[in-house]
């Protein structure tokens, strides 16, 4: 063997060891970080307990209103996430954070929804979306705009996810393992007026500043939450047909090629519908310009991020036509499946 190889080799082995023997500081330990493979009989057997059916009954139609900040719907909105995850046996750690912002029209109130599994361990897999509808201003009355793929769906698969998982998340949180699992329902991440760095991303702003002020563990001197985050992946735009997520970092594309490999063993398995070729939706090798969304705060801070948005846009973005009718129910229901193994294997269930 070439004497590079062999230093390689020997390099990738104490490195694993480290990680193994708590040698390597925990807020390091995700650039090593090694998901599980789920067996063919262990897929299905997780598989099985997402229900497309429920997600759109009980959790996308809920969400379906017109819900910019401040809003009957998006206080109805906010009800429903934390009441839905709040009654779930995995026991999550559900709080707010609320806040008040200058905005084109004044001062507004915003509120992001944190949901933890287990608030005590160091790092977190972090699942986001932002639950807020764009505004449309008073000449459009009578008109709903209901956000249905930007981001009612996304919120939507997250909920769903947590409740297929719920025994599984449940085992991990009694495990006391140190990674776990946090959920983020974002407010505020459309501009109420027109696009600029103050008239957007409210919630994402405040909590990327408020997480970063705040000590992880809990009395720590030279670390904080932002530290905690092995990874962000931020979901939005999701629910339209033909979806291609490319790749926007390259410090994450490890965990896009895991998506796709993930794809593709669902595919060969016969879990998924209306899928003709192995890989449809999960393409590495595809580069994404930079692209201002709810993880631009947090990239900013030096966190890592897994953007899945699609290239291109749906074309019913930011139109009344973003709505229930034109969604794919296919699509949503693969992407669930993904995603809900992308999560166990990370988190090494």
């Amino acid at each position: 063997m070439h004497t590079l190889a062999v230093i390689c080799v020997y390099l990738a082995i104490v490195v694993h060891i480290s990680a193994q023997e708590g040698l390597i500081p925990w807020t390091q330990q995700r650039l090593f970080h090694k998901p599980s493979t789920l067996t063919a009989d262990s897929l299905k057997d997780v598989l099985a307990h997402t229900d497309l059916t429920r997600m759109w009954q009980t959790d996308l139609t809920p969400l379906l209103v017109t819900r910019y900040p401040g809003s009957a719907g998006s206080l109805a909105v906010q009800k429903h996430i934390k009441s839905t995850l709040s009654g779930l046996t995995a026991g999550w750690d559900v709080s707010e954070d609320s806040f008040r912002a200058q905005t084109p029209y004044g001062q507004m109130p915003f509120t992001n929804i944190i949901a933890t599994l287990n608030p005590s361990a160091k790092r977190r897999l972090v699942l986001a979306c932002h639950f807020d509808s764009k505004y449309f201003a008073p000449q459009w009355h009578g008109r709903e705009f209901q956000g249905a793929t930007d981001s009612a769906v996304p919120c939507a698969m997250m909920l769903e996810l947590a409740r297929a998982l719920d025994q599984e998340l449940k085992t991990l949180k009694d495990s006391n393992q140190d990674l776990t699992l946090q959920l983020l329902f974002l407010d505020g991440e459309e501009a109420l007026f027109q696009w600029t760095d103050t008239d957007s991303l409210y919630g994402s702003r405040h909590l990327a500043q408020k997480m970063e002020q705040s000590p992880h563990p809990p009395g720590a001197t030279n670390s904080n939450q932002l530290h905690a985050i092995d990874l962000f992946v931020l979901l939005d735009l999701i629910g339209g047909p033909s979806p291609r997520f490319g790749n926007q970092f390259s410090n994450t594309a490890r965990w896009l090629n895991r998506l796709q490999n993930i794809e593709r063993r669902l595919h060969n398995l016969g879990q998924l519908e209306d899928h003709a070729n192995e890989v449809q939706y999960f393409w590495p090798g595809l580069p994404v310009g930079p692209i201002q969304d709810d993880h631009i705060p947090f990239l900013q801070r030096g966190v890592r991020i897994l953007h899945l948005i699609p290239t291109p846009f749906p074309s019913v973005w930011h139109t009344f036509d973003d709505n229930e009718q034109n969604l794919d129910r296919p699509t949503i229901q693969n992407l669930n499946k993904i995603m809900q193994v992308f999560v166990l294997e990370y988190l090494n269930m």
